[in-house]
């Protein structure tokens, strides 16, 4: 059983494919349940992984993989179909860009990475869900109205930069700050 955040993460990943492609064909409805139910098993296998403490050094890579896989692919496909705009999906994309180059450089610099995922990138996270969540649903049943999903725009948009700058700013300080005071 300890395995199984992970075997939900890996399910979260194969997921992946059939939400684009739903997208892709214009199938809104399935593209909306097939994604929340990757937002449910991102939280599911949190869940379970704190809980039981069935955490695991394979799980704390794949899960944020999977989120990333997840959310930078929707991100795509969602504005290549003009339902997301560009310069919110160039942002999501940059920041997982340099977040994931930054952790690569740190670990190959500097040593194993240690700590846990920040609060704003969860909120973040959370909110990117969100945001693509309602997109989808209105992309499908016309609902919420367009100015709610322009307000959703520019939170994300925020919480997706300030997140960004966070994670320069903590890689910044432990590169500077000498491992006994870190």
């Amino acid at each position: 059983m300890r395995h199984l955040p992970n075997i939900i993460c890996l399910i979260r990943i194969a997921l992946i494919w059939p939400i684009a492609a739903a997208l892709n064909r214009g199938d809104m409805p399935a593209a909306l349940a097939l994604f929340v139910a990757a937002g449910v098993s991102d939280a599911l296998d949190g869940y379970l992984a704190k809980r039981f403490r069935w955490t695991s050094e394979l799980g704390k890579v794949l899960d944020p993989l999977a989120d990333k896989l997840l959310l930078v692919t929707v991100f795509v496909e969602a504005a290549w179909l003009g339902l997301i705009p560009w310069w919110l999906t160039a942002a999501v994309v940059a920041r997982d860009v340099m977040i994931g180059l930054g952790a690569l450089v740190y670990r190959v610099w500097f040593g194993p990475l240690r700590g846990r995922p920040r609060v704003l990138s969860k909120i973040n996270t959370a909110l990117q869900l969100g945001y693509v969540a309602l997109i989808v649903l209105h992309a499908a049943a016309g609902v919420p109205p367009q100015e709610m999903l322009d307000a959703a725009a520019v939170l994300t948009f925020a919480t997706t930069v300030a997140s960004g700058l966070d994670y320069v700013a903590t890689f910044t300080r432990r590169v500077w700050t000498p491992a006994r005071l870190a």
